[in-house]
C-alpha cells in the first residue's frame, strides 16, 4: 500500500508517440527497467504489451500506462509513463493518451526517418499544447544517421531539435540521459489540491474480479477510498471501493490519488457502461462546475457483418462480443440477419487492422469459426422528401427513385514517399479518386503528399496495393475530415435469379460496369457447377450490366443407345432438358464463404 505522498511539482506526465515500429514499446522496457519499476526475473520484452496478438504482430493494440519512481540528487519523482499504439486504426488512443500528458516523447527511427504517422501524431500533441522532445532511436544501426533524422523533423515538422535525445532502446544506450531531460524539460502538472475533485477517465476495462476499472488523471482535487463519485454526463453515483497505481506486473494499491497523478478506480459496477472514456469523475456531495472537455471519443469508421459459420453459435457470438466491448469500448455491434449468412452482427471497427484484430481474438479466445463480409463505410443519404438517413449496410439503401443525393465520408491522407516511387503512388490515388492538396520536398530523396479521398476507396486493399507498389517504403496515415457529395449506386449480386444481400457494395456510378464484370467473373470461379446452369448477374435497380454463367454439369443420358433410330436419343435428351428446367425453377444455390471476399480481390 503506497502512502507517501509526492510534490505536485515532482510529478511528470508524458506519452511516448510515433510511427509504428519506431520502438517505442522496447524504450518503454529500458525506462521502466531504469527506474526499476520491474524486478529484472519478472522483466519481458514488450512488458506493456499484455495481449498474446500484440507480442506476436510486434504492435501495440491498447495503451498502457506504467507508474515510476526515480530519484536524482536526492529528490524523489514519479514518472507516469503511456505508452500508445502507431498504427493509424488506434489514433483515439494516441489522443486520450495525449489529453492526460503534460509531455511526449517523439521516437522517429534513426534509418527511417520521419514517417506519416510521426506527423498525424505530432500534430495531436501540438493541439494539446504539449512539450515534445525529439527522440533519435536505433542509433546503434549500422544504416543511422541521427542529423540527416533531425534534420528532417525540423523540415517536415517544423519542430525545433537543438534539444534532443539520441539512443538505442534496444542496448539502453542514452535512456539515462533521456530520463534526465524528461525531469528537467517536461512540465509539471497544473491543478489546485483543494478545489472539488475533477478527473478524466481515458480508459476503461472489466476485471473478472474487481468489475469495471477506470483509469483516471486528476486535475484537481483527489480521488479517495470510500469517497463517494459522481459520473458527470450520467449523474450516476459510485462508492470508491479501491485505488491503484498502474504497473505492468501487479497494480500498486493506495489510500488516495492526487492532483496531477494517473491511478485506477474500483468501484464494482458490473459493466463499463457507466465509465465512459473521455467522461469525468467528481465528488458526488461538492461536485467541481464544468466537466473536462476537449476529448474525442472512439468512432468507428468501418462497418462489416460478422456471422458465426455453424448457425446455432449466435449467443456464443453475442456473448462473445460484450465481454470484448468490456475491455475495448471502441467496438459498436448490433443484430442483422443475411439470407445468405443467416444470423449475426453488423459491427463497427476503427479501420481494416482493427477489424482483423477483433475477428482474430473473437476466434482465438472465445473458440468461434467466423465470416466476414466485405467492409463498408457509413454513407449519409438525402431523400426526395428531405428526410437525411445514415446507411452502414450497402442492403439498407433506399429504392434509386427515393434518392437525391448520396454523401460518402472523405478523408485526409498524408504519405511519405521516395522520389523513385511517386509516379506509382500518384497513379493509385488518382485511381482510388483522390484530390491532390498538397505536394512537398522534404529533401532530394523524400516526398510528402497530401490527398482528400473516400474513405470507400481506402477501406478494402489500399495499403497493400500502397506498400506493394512502393516495395514497402511509403507510409500512409489519415483523419477524417467530413463528407461530400458523391455520384454513387447500389451493385447488387443476383445468384440464380436471387439477390445476395451479403455481396451488395455501393461503388461510383462510373465504375459500376467494371466492378460488376470483375465480379461475376471471380464468383463464377468460386460457385460450384450444379445439375442446371447458374446465372450469376451484377444489376444496378432492374438494370441488369454484367453477366456470367456457371455451365451444368453434364450428364450423357445417351450412353446407353447403341445405334438406332435418331428419336431415341432426341426423346432422352428432351426428357433431361425438361427435368433440368424444373430443377432450375426449384435448385437452390449454395454461395461458398470465399464468394463474401471475393470483393477484396476487385481492382478498382
Amino acid at each position: 500500500m503506497s502512502n507517501k505522498k509526492i510534490p505536485q511539482e515532482n510529478i511528470r506526465n508524458f506519452s511516448i508517440i510515433a510511427h509504428i515500429d519506431h520502438g517505442k514499446s522496447t524504450l518503454a522496457d529500458r525506462i521502466i527497467q531504469e527506474c526499476h519499476a520491474v524486478v529484472d526475473r519478472k522483466m519481458s520484452a514488450q512488458v506493456m504489451d499484455t495481449m498474446d496478438i500484440e507480442k506476436e504482430r510486434g504492435i501495440t493494440i491498447k495503451a498502457q500506462s506504467v507508474r515510476l519512481d526515480y530519484e536524482r540528487d536526492g529528490e524523489h519523482y514519479i514518472l507516469n509513463l503511456i505508452d500508445t499504439p502507431g498504427h493509424v486504426d488506434f489514433s483515439y488512443e494516441v489522443s486520450r493518451s495525449l489529453a492526460s500528458s503534460e509531455g511526449a516523447l517523439l521516437i522517429i527511427d534513426a534509418a527511417q526517418g520521419v514517417e506519416a504517422q510521426t506527423i498525424a501524431n505530432v500534430y495531436i500533441a501540438m493541439d494539446n499544447n504539449l512539450e515534445l522532445l525529439p527522440v533519435v532511436n536505433k542509433i546503434d544501426l549500422p544504416a543511422a544517421e541521427p542529423e540527416r533524422v533531425l534534420e528532417e523533423v525540423e523540415d517536415a515538422i517544423g519542430l525545433d531539435c537543438t534539444e534532443h535525445s539520441l539512443v538505442s532502446a534496444k542496448t539502453g544506450l542514452g535512456v539515462p540521459e533521456l530520463i534526465n531531460d524528461i525531469v528537467d524539460r517536461v512540465p509539471a502538472p497544473n491543478g489546485d489540491e483543494d478545489a472539488p475533485t475533477k478527473a478524466l477517465i481515458y480508459d476503461s476495462w472489466f476485471d473478472n474480479y474487481l468489475g469495471a476499472l477506470a483509469l483516471v488523471r486528476v486535475y484537481e482535487g483527489s480521488v479517495e477510498i470510500g469517497q463517494k463519485v459522481q459520473i458527470m454526463s450520467t449523474k450516476e453515483e459510485h462508492v470508491v471501493l479501491d485505488l491503484m497505481y498502474p504497473n505492468p506486473i501487479a497494480p500498486i494499491k493506495t489510500r488516495s490519488i492526487n492532483t496531477g497523478e494517473i491511478g485506477i478506480v474500483v468501484t464494482g459496477q458490473k459493466t463499463v457502461d457507466g465509465l465512459q472514456v473521455g467522461d469525468t469523475l467528481t465528488d458526488a456531495k461538492n461536485p467541481t462546475a464544468e466537466s473536462i472537455d476537449g476529448f474525442e471519443p472512439a468512432k468507428p469508421f468501418v462497418f462489416a457483418g460478422i456471422y458465426p459459420i455453424e448457425t446455432d453459435k449466435f449467443e456464443d457470438l453475442r456473448d462473445a462480443l460484450n465481454k470484448l466491448k468490456l475491455n475495448d469500448s471502441s467496438i459498436s455491434f448490433e443484430p442483422e440477419s443475411s439470407v445468405a449468412l443467416g444470423s449475426g452482427f453488423r459491427t463497427g471497427f476503427l479501420g481494416m487492422l482493427h477489424m482483423e484484430v477483433i475477428k482474430e481474438r473473437l476466434e482465438r479466445e472465445f473458440n468461434l469459426e467466423l465470416i466476414a463480409s466485405a467492409p463498408t463505410v457509413v454513407y449519409e443519404v438525402e431523400q426526395t422528401d428531405g428526410a437525411r438517413v445514415e446507411i452502414q449496410n450497402p442492403f439498407d439503401l433506399p429504392p434509386s427513385q427515393k434518392i437525391d443525393t448520396i454523401f460518402e465520408p472523405y478523408i485526409k491522407a498524408t504519405i511519405l514517399v521516395p522520389n523513385d516511387y511517386l509516379g506509382n503512388v500518384i497513379k493509385l490515388l488518382n485511381d482510388r479518386r483522390g484530390i491532390q492538396i498538397k505536394m512537398d520536398y522534404i529533401n532530394a530523396e523524400r516526398i510528402l503528399l497530401e490527398y482528400d479521398l473516400p474513405m470507400n476507396e481506402i477501406v478494402l486493399d489500399f495499403y497493400d496495393k500502397l506498400k506493394s507498389n512502393t516495395k514497402g517504403y511509403a507510409s500512409f496515415d489519415y483523419e477524417p475530415i467530413g463528407f461530400r457529395p458523391g455520384d454513387l449506386v447500389k451493385l447488387d449480386i443476383k445468384v440464380a435469379g436471387e439477390v445476395v444481400d451479403a455481396l451488395s457494395i455501393i461503388v461510383p456510378r462510373e465504375s459500376a460496369r467494371t466492378k460488376g464484370l470483375a465480379f461475376v467473373n471471380s464468383l463464377k470461379e468460386l460457385i460450384p457447377r450444379q445439375l442446371f446452369e447458374v446465372a450469376i448477374q451484377a444489376s444496378i435497380g432492374s438494370d441488369i450490366i454484367a453477366r456470367s454463367t456457371v455451365k451444368s454439369t453434364g450428364k450423357n443420358v445417351t450412353a446407353k443407345c447403341y445405334g438406332g433410330d435418331i428419336t431415341r436419343k432426341r426423346k432422352l435428351l428432351d426428357k433431361q432438358k425438361a427435368g433440368k428446367k424444373r430443377m432450375k425453377a426449384i435448385g437452390s444455390v449454395n454461395v461458398p464463404q470465399e464468394a463474401f471476399m471475393a470483393v477484396l480481390k476487385l481492382d478498382s
